[in-house]
């Protein structure tokens, strides 16, 4: 609790290196270690990011490295590269005002609950890092092996604090018989909360052939929770077309592939379909939410028959709090506040990207109590009450 608030962060962050992850890797992916080592990247990270003190290895699936400084002519072609440097290595600055408590991001559940009372944070859901996205381009198997030992190491990382550490299931949808039986065998562990659906690069989130995912979901009341990153597989709306710049690829990548995955789970009438399903996009911003609900309110009915007969308005499905964001604090009070006025205050959650460099820690939970104009009810909505309607 902060200041008589409960606080739910729905954006917070754990790797896992590869040495944690081959701990909890079944027989079959341990004894083909060897094919994700052409991935292999070794990191020396600095304090206060809750990692490891020594090197960790970690796995790059060919990063872009978007280096073009803005202003300046391109001087050669940039090739992707596996096992390669990503864009943000060495490039931006840690705005946190402490250090947390180190390994946080990898196998440190207890000094995660430290941090966590720090700041005054109730409940961490946990996002891993873009292996988790970036693996979708493997083959399958191998995409499948990590997952599961994710899985195997989520219920080990909660397992202690299963009330308060809440990881999510990473729905592997270029293979849907394996999601589906990995859904049912472990889809009522308590540290499961919701389901990342990892879609490989063209493979439409509103596609027939993902029904079934849907269908269990639906049955186990998990919702959708959806992250971007944009420098790996599969690589962001637009991508080919950024012009080479960090900064504006990573401004970019997270909205666009947010507004597109809320568009087709809306218009492909997903949420009509299963009446259990919602969806949360994290770290994406959420000034965007109402701009882009509101124009696709226009464009389905005045593209007719582009898009089925929908129960409801697009909007109106972020009212009800079936189509979420959590909130950037660097779009501040007022644009947290507009959105609240346009689409009322069932849609916006609390995240603070915790432990990132991005994430103001221990004051990110402070920083967003100092909005004056957000009423204490709504307050209350968006530290705590949304997310525990939106989470299983």
């Amino acid at each position: 609790m902060r200041n008589g608030y409960r606080v739910v962060d729905v954006d917070s962050h754990v790797t896992p290196s590869m040495e944690v992850l081959n701990k909890f890797a079944g027989t079959e992916i341990k004894s083909r270690w060897d094919e994700f080592s052409p991935y292999f990247r070794t990191m020396n990270s600095p304090l206060g990011r809750g990692h490891p003190e020594s090197p960790w290895t970690t796995i790059k699936i060919n990063p872009i490295p978007y280096d073009r400084i803005a202003g300046q002519p391109e001087v050669a072609e940039k090739v992707k590269k596996a096992g390669g440097s990503g864009p943000l290595e060495g490039r931006v600055q840690n705005i946190a005002k402490d250090l947390p408590t180190t390994g946080t991001q990898h196998e440190n559940s207890e000094g995660r609950i430290s941090d966590m009372d720090v700041e005054g944070v109730d409940v961490n859901v946990l996002i891993p890092g873009t292996w988790a996205s970036a693996s979708s381009s493997l083959d399958s198997s191998l995409t499948t092996g990590l997952y599961g030992a994710y899985h195997n190491y989520m219920k080990e990382f909660c397992g202690n604090h299963p009330k308060r550490l809440k990881g999510l299931m990473l729905a592997a949808c270029g293979d849907v018989d394996w999601t589906v039986n990995e859904l049912k065998s472990r889809g009522e562990e308590e540290w499961m909360s919701c389901v990342w659906p990892i879609l490989p690069e063209g493979l439409p989130v509103d596609d027939p052939s993902l029904e079934p995912i849907w269908e269990v979901m639906n049955d186990l009341e998990l919702p959708m929770i959806y992250h971007s990153f944009f420098y790996e597989p599969p690589y962001f709306p637009g991508y080919r077309d950024i012009w080479g710049n960090a900064a504006i690829a990573r401004c970019a990548a997270h909205p666009w592939g947010a507004q597109r995955i809320v568009s087709y789970v809306i218009c492909g009438g997903i949420l009509d379909r299963y009446p259990n399903l919602k969806i949360c996009c994290c770290e994406s911003g959420h000034g965007w939410l109402p701009y882009w609900l509101f124009r696709l309110d226009s464009q389905v009915e005045y593209v007719k028959g582009a898009v089925p007969k929908l129960k409801c308005l697009p909007s109106d499905y972020a009212r009800q709090g079936r189509v979420l964001c959590n909130i950037e604090a660097s779009e501040g009070e007022m644009m947290t506040k507009a959105v609240m006025d346009l689409l009322g205050e069932n849609c916006l959650v609390y995240g603070s990207d915790f432990p990132h460099p991005e994430c103001d820690w221990p004051k990110s939970v402070d920083n967003v109590l100092g909005w004056k104009s957000i009423s204490e009810t709504a307050m209350k909505k968006l530290l705590g009450d949304n997310a525990d309607t939106y989470l299983r």
